[in-house]
């Protein structure tokens, strides 16, 4: 698959820009007190901080946003980037995707 080149493409350009990268890292989920080791796999992650997952298609579809935001409450992280590599310019296949709620995808109580 062309993700996995421009994986390796990518991961290279920010460790070399003196970044923390990891790439294709297992991410655990817990689940009613069960660790599941295999939750999913994160296509890369920055500075532990930012879940990068990579395409390769005509079209960004709701779904991969949604995928994506699955993983950053999975991995209680708060930001990520959908980067598309089948858009015509890169520019246009970049996607900012934040997970608001840190607690784990739940509403915040606004009966105070």
């Amino acid at each position: 698959m062309l993700e996995s080149v421009y994986e390796v493409v990518l991961a290279h350009a920010l460790k070399r820009r003196g970044l923390k990268v990891e790439k294709q890292v297992s991410v655990t989920v817990v689940f009613e007190g069960i660790k599941f080791d295999e939750g999913f796999r994160a296509d890369i992650i920055v500075e532990d901080k930012v879940i990068v997952e990579l395409k390769f298609v005509e079209k960004v579809m709701p779904v991969h946003k949604k995928q994506l935001l699955t993983y950053l409450r999975l991995a209680d992280k708060r930001l990520g980037l959908l980067i598309n590599f089948g858009s015509e310019l890169i520019r246009d296949g970049i996607s900012r995707v934040v997970n608001r709620f840190r607690d784990h995808g739940k509403l915040p109580n606004f009966s105070k």
